[in-house]
């Protein structure tokens, strides 16, 4: 699973998540990508399932590319613990995804398998999802 290496600090506040993306909302080394619609937490084992669609359907040709990593902790309390005493430990990490974000990309496959792939990776993941070439991203004609 995908986590940091080291961070500067063990636990996170929640968050917020409003508004749009404002970096990572354009397909910079594929052609084509998967764009989140809602803002949405998605875990490192998620990422890893899509991935696994990904170049399991390409069957390794091409190349993907994955522009989310997991670098908030998300922390839990165990079952029928009392409240207070603290925070719970750190239970797994999650990527914040807001609107806009290109979270895959794949390129040097025909656009029918890319489709395709992206597709079954849309399937892995929390949120909704849209797949987008790199000319509907520009704004220029597809």
């Amino acid at each position: 699973m995908l986590m940091p290496k080291r961070v500067k600090r063990r636990k996170q506040f929640r968050g917020s998540m409003a508004g749009k993306s404002s970096r990572g909302n354009t397909i910079v080394y594929g052609e084509y990508g998967l764009v989140a619609i809602e803002p949405c937490w998605i875990k490192s084992n998620q990422i890893e399932a899509a991935r696994v669609a990904l170049t399991r359907y390409t069957k390794r040709s091409g190349q993907v590319w994955i522009k989310i990593f997991p670098d908030k902790p998300v922390t839990a309390k165990p079952a029928e613990t009392r409240m207070g005493s603290g925070k719970g430990a750190v239970d797994y990490w999650v990527a914040v995804v807001k609107p806009g974000r290109v979270m895959f990309e794949i390129g040097g496959v025909p656009e029918s398998d890319a489709r395709e792939a992206l597709r079954l990776a849309m399937h892995k993941l929390p949120c909704k999802c849209k797949i987008a070439s790199k000319a509907e991203l520009e704004g220029g004609v597809s």
